[in-house]
């Protein structure tokens, strides 16, 4: 199974902290990145001005917006080519076209630079310190210093996996990326045409062919492996499926019919399936997991006020029982990522104070850090993840296999009283 790596799709990437005379319209007008020499690793070190089709990201934090973009174009140049004695300084040019993204930025804001395989840009900029800044640099593999410039080719080894927690990176950016055809993926069709099972069908389906995990003795990596494999299946199956709605529905004597709301509404179907599927992946995946541990629980289990939390350890009947140690109880939350509303999970299990919050989140800012911290919110992480983490942050989380044990002893001194 192979979902491939960043360097498949990506020549080399860079990054900086901006300075005030890059963006600061009234300190200079020029339209260009600087100090960067560095970015000759993947820019080249062209003789003549490289011209780049670009991608223009302005990027926060924000949970519920989309992040802004537009396509415009960036000029590679050393500005003293020609000259007998100064060494070469290069400068990436940016077109007038990207001021509404790049004037979004500050002083300090993180500027990362990837060149793609295709030989086009993505310009991102965002906060610093943020959590997207950290998964940026996370996803190409970089770390500036406060005011040095690192840049990479990136290559095989060492290269982020293009696993459910880089894609979901990916994807908030809107760059797609190929899934390969699974090897069951004719057994699939056979059995479920081109219509989409329901989805604990589907989770089902995707773990009965991986048969390459042992969720008892490494649950950590067969969460990740489950939720990877069924992600391919799933945008697969999604290419072929909406491939043939856009033949049947849409398409007549090879000319394409200009039905805007009928488009509108497909595309609208599609992405809210790949919402809400994610969701329900994770949990029909966790839920088999804890079956194969015999660890007692109730699933969307009822507390105060029609809350209901994703997991309750030993379960909803122990929660209420006035004569329950509430010690013994764990409440668990499932996001995949944090753009699902992850502080909605604090008001779920009134009587539980420290919560626990499983994701496949990479990274996070010191900010989101100290505010978990702050409400109790204990992460639990899949193993494979934990890279994505400063180490500060590392040493805090816990991962699935910790988490399992912790439910187990809770559950053994409930069992003895």
């Amino acid at each position: 199974m192979k979902f491939g790596i960043i360097a498949d799709h990506f020549e080399g990437a860079g990054a900086k902290y901006l300075t005030a005379v890059e963006i600061d319209t009234a300190r200079s007008n020029q339209h260009a990145f600087q100090g960067i020499n560095a970015f000759r690793r993947f820019l080249g070190e062209s003789s003549e001005r490289m011209l780049f089709d670009a991608t223009f990201y302005w990027l926060d934090d924000d949970e519920t917006g989309e992040p802004a973009s537009l396509n415009s174009t960036c000029t590679w140049s050393d500005v003293r080519r020609g000259g007998a004695v100064r060494p070469a300084e290069y400068q990436l040019y940016y077109s007038a076209e990207a001021d509404p993204v790049v004037h979004n930025a500050n002083e300090g804001d993180l500027l990362v630079v990837a060149r793609t395989r295709r030989d086009t840009l993505l310009v991102m900029i965002c906060p610093a310190g943020t959590t997207v800044a950290r998964q940026l640099l996370w996803l190409f593999g970089l770390d500036p210093l406060d005011d040095a410039v690192d840049a990479k080719i990136l290559v095989k080894d060492g290269s982020v996996q293009l696993g459910f927690a880089a894609r979901a990176i990916l994807d908030d950016l809107g760059i797609k990326i190929e899934f390969p055809e699974p090897a069951a993926y004719g057994e699939l069709k056979n059995r479920f045409g081109l219509e989409f099972p329901k989805t604990d069908i589907f989770s089902q389906f995707a773990r009965e062919f991986h048969g390459e995990v042992d969720p008892i003795n490494a649950p950590d990596e067969a969460l990740v492996a489950w939720m990877d494999y069924e992600l391919m299946f799933f945008r697969h199956h999604e290419k072929i499926y909406v491939t043939e709605r856009l033949n049947k529905e849409f398409m007549t004597d090879e000319k394409l019919l200009v039905d805007v709301d009928g488009l509108s509404s497909l595309f609208k179907e599609v992405l809210n399936r790949r919402k809400s599927r994610a969701g329900l992946s994770f949990h029909h995946h966790f839920s088999e997991i804890l079956n194969a541990h015999n660890v007692k629980y109730t699933s969307d289990a009822h507390t105060e006020k029609k809350k209901a939390p994703d997991f309750l350890f030993p379960g909803q009947s122990e929660y209420h029982d006035p004569a329950f140690d509430t010690k013994l109880l764990t409440m668990l939350g499932l996001k995949t990522t944090f753009k699902d509303r992850w502080r909605q999970i604090l008001t779920e299990a009134n009587k539980i104070e420290e919560k626990h919050l499983l994701t496949l989140q990479a990274s996070i800012s010191d900010a989101q850090a100290e505010e978990m911290r702050m409400h109790k919110l204990q992460l639990v992480v899949p193993r494979s993840i934990h890279n994505s983490y400063k180490p500060q942050h590392r040493s805090w989380l816990m991962d699935v296999e910790s988490f399992l044990n912790l439910v187990k002893e809770r559950q053994a001194a409930s069992n003895s009283h």
